[in-house]
């Protein structure tokens, strides 16, 4: 059993890519037993495979009868499914949600796609910066001449997996109030377009352009939009509030009374010019020395090798290094019931016999689907 708030929780978890595996790896820190059905002959796994983390892994050939059976068995037991494949696959699998929910009527079934399980896309291939664009976010993220795809955390992880995480654990506090699971149809499309609800309300409001680096939280404001420094390093800069903008000036020491106009757009470009200017002079560490840790709403801007190193997530024990890998540690954090790393990314099929045994399959069942080539 897992260590943290949802161990008594078990989860099966049919193998994908992208969102889906970091579903599982979010609900296994946090202390489920997610069970992993993997493709029999799919690889070995890998401990760079970070979010694969945490889970046993049984390899099953779904193309038999048997191993389709056990898998339904094993949605007996089970309070949560999930999977992340085309609508229809499922369901050609013998294993879709109608099947499961009557084998468990308190199943929650979730469905990970970009696209969602019906819709003129559907069925189309799709990837990340596809979701957000129809959501209305890839428009509004890049520079001011082209849209850019913020790495793959709006769709795949923000609107797909955290979403889907979010219903399953919702579905299962329902269907412990019901006895009635349910359906949960995650798509990445719809996640991503409910990310963007504070700018569609600003939009209304009349105080958000579709030009992009023309608003306040896209680049557009001098006051929050990220600086180079002397050395070639990078900070952020955020000074929205009156009082902190008024400390910005004041640790970077500009008296110009053009400043004094912060919230007139027609400045902004001219100011941008200026602030860039002022903040070329001294290195990222200078400015670090004076403007970390104080109101201006400052931070350095750390690649991948810096930011496990930073002060703050050492403090805080940010990332934690498996097999000798450097990774997130399990967030949040809980007081009573802190979530843990179940342990590394499994080999595919390294615990095919002691995950079925646990969850209630006879050994005599284990050893006809060895002889079936089932598993």
């Amino acid at each position: 059993m897992g260590q943290g708030p949802l161990s008594d929780l078990k989860i099966l978890e049919f193998a994908g890519i992208g969102p889906g595996p970091f579903c599982g790896m979010l609900l296994s820190d946090l202390g489920a037993d997610v069970v992993r059905i993997d493709r029999k002959g799919a690889g070995r796994g890998s401990p760079h495979d970070v979010t694969a983390r945490g889970r046993r892994s049984v390899a099953m050939d779904l193309k038999s009868p048997a191993a389709v059976e056990t898998c339904l068995k094993l949605m007996e037991k089970a309070d949560v499914v999930f999977e992340g494949f085309r609508p229809g696959v499922m369901e050609r699998l013998g294993l879709g949600p109608d099947v499961a929910l009557e084998r468990n009527p308190r199943l929650v079934y979730g469905r990970m796609t970009g696209w969602g399980q019906q819709g003129p896309l559907s069925h189309a291939a799709g990837h990340d910066m596809n979701y957000i664009a129809i959501s209305g976010a890839l428009s509004a993220i890049g520079k001011k001449d082209k849209p850019i795809p913020p790495l793959n955390l709006v769709g795949d992880f923000g609107g797909g997996a955290l979403y889907l995480a979010f219903g399953l654990l919702a579905g299962v506090i329902n269907a412990r109030a019901t006895g009635k699971g349910q359906v949960v149809d995650a798509a990445m499309s719809d996640g991503a377009a409910s990310l963007m609800a504070m700018f569609y309300g600003f939009k209304g409001a009349g105080t958000w352009s579709s030009e992009r680096r023309a608003n306040l939280l896209d680049g557009g404001a001098h006051f929050y939009d990220t600086y180079q420094c002397s050395d070639g390093g990078w900070v952020a800069i955020g000074s929205i509030e009156p009082q902190f903008y008024a400390l910005l000036l004041e640790k970077t020491g500009i008296e110009d009374p053009e400043f004094k106009g912060q919230m007139d757009r027609s400045r902004w470009p001219a100011l941008h010019e200026k602030l860039a200017a002022v903040m070329a002079t001294r290195t990222r560490d200078e400015w670090c020395a004076i403007m970390e840790g104080t109101d201006v709403c400052f931070a350095p801007i750390l690649d991948l090798d810096e930011a496990p190193r930073h002060p703050h997530n050492v403090a805080r024990e940010t990332f934690v290094e498996i097999e000798g890998v450097v990774q997130p540690a399990p967030a949040p954090r809980f007081s009573n019931t802190p979530g843990k790393v179940a342990g590394p990314p499994p080999a595919i099929g390294a615990h095919t016999r002691s995950a079925l045994e646990s969850w209630g399959v006879d050994p005599s069942a284990l050893a006809e689907l060895e002889t079936a080539g089932a598993i």
